[in-house]
């Protein structure tokens, strides 16, 4: 759905079409440049995330960013007809809802028919910082504002280069679905989306040192049937979703990185589970759940083998090859 944002600038109505990041700021390079005091070089910028939903994220600007008149510390879904204030600027965010043309000739009971949500087999990743209400309160809100739009920039780079695509940013968590067909691939590029979740965060942590502690995560994975496509934010909906978010808020209580559901894990070597498997009790659920706990650690040391072992099968073909 096409996104746009209007301003008015000397006198002039301005529209900016949003592609997959639009920047606003005094930098001279921006896609949105606005002068004025109150405006920082790189103040904000507008990021896509899966086919049509944006979000405005601050880049840690000095006076902040606003949507409806509310100051946005951590990236914010933007609504058709949200007015973002940056400086002394008003911006109007519109969004085309496209419309089907055969709306008006179709009977009710085909509607009906074409409005029935899409149920696939999903992977889901949830991955959400631990203690960040804590740390939003000790933490220079700048400080922060730059540490989480860099966080959300390279996380959801990370989980498209492993074939997997943001669901959609909630607070200071990110959740991720793979749609491929469920196999040892689709598990293990879900495992390396975790893994280099952990190693954006442990690099971030090293360039803003000013936090004065060690940021961590937790993640949650989990496979099952889903709902797609549902509702304004064209998410994901169903048990399996409510499973994975539920096992990411384990880690904390288990003491460990990640935990992961029995339909994921089963896809697994089984000797990187033997003795991590083990049931769970989580809220909504009757029975307890069976899962195993994995350290980021562990996660390394399985892609490191996988990887040589790629690299010895090649090497084992060119020998081949050349004979």
């Amino acid at each position: 759905m096409a996104a746009v944002i209007t301003y008015r600038q000397d006198r002039n109505i301005k529209k900016v079409p949003c592609e997959s990041i639009l920047t606003i700021g005094r930098d001279k390079n921006s896609d949105i440049l606005l002068s004025g005091a109150h405006v920082s070089r790189n103040h904000a910028m507008v990021r896509c995330v899966g086919p049509d939903d944006y979000y405005l994220i601050d880049s840690g600007s000095s006076n902040g960013s606003y949507i409806n008149r509310q100051r946005v510390t951590i990236p914010k879904l933007l609504r058709s007809g949200d007015c973002i204030t940056i400086g002394q600027t008003e911006l109007l965010f519109t969004q085309e809802v496209k419309k089907d043309p055969r709306a008006n000739t179709i009977s009710m009971q085909d509607t009906l028919i074409s409005d029935t949500p899409e149920i696939k087999q999903i992977t889901i990743l949830v991955a959400d910082i631990r203690g960040f209400t804590s740390l939003s309160e000790r933490v220079n809100i700048r400080t922060l504002s730059k540490f989480m739009n860099s966080w959300f920039h390279k996380v959801s780079n990370a989980i498209f280069i492993n074939g997997g695509v943001v669901d959609k940013f909630i607070g200071d968590c990110v959740f991720a679905c793979w749609e491929a067909d469920l196999d040892r691939r689709t598990v293990m590029q879900t495992l390396k989306a975790a893994y280099d979740i952990n190693r954006i965060t442990q690099e971030l942590n090293k360039s803003y040192a000013e936090i004065g502690e060690q940021i961590r995560i937790g993640v949650g994975i989990n496979t099952g049937a889903a709902s797609l496509g549902v509702g304004q934010d064209n998410t994901a909906l169903g048990d399996a979703v409510n499973v994975a978010f539920r096992l990411e808020s384990a880690t904390k209580l288990l003491g460990t990185d990640v935990v992961i559901s029995e339909t994921t894990y089963q896809h697994l070597p089984e000797s990187l589970i033997e003795g991590k498997k083990q049931h769970v009790k989580v809220k909504g659920k009757r029975d307890p759940v069976r899962i195993c706990c994995l350290e980021f650690s562990e996660i390394e040391q399985l892609l490191r083998k996988i990887h040589t072992d790629k690299q010895r099968a090649n090497d084992l073909k060119n020998i081949k090859s050349a004979k």
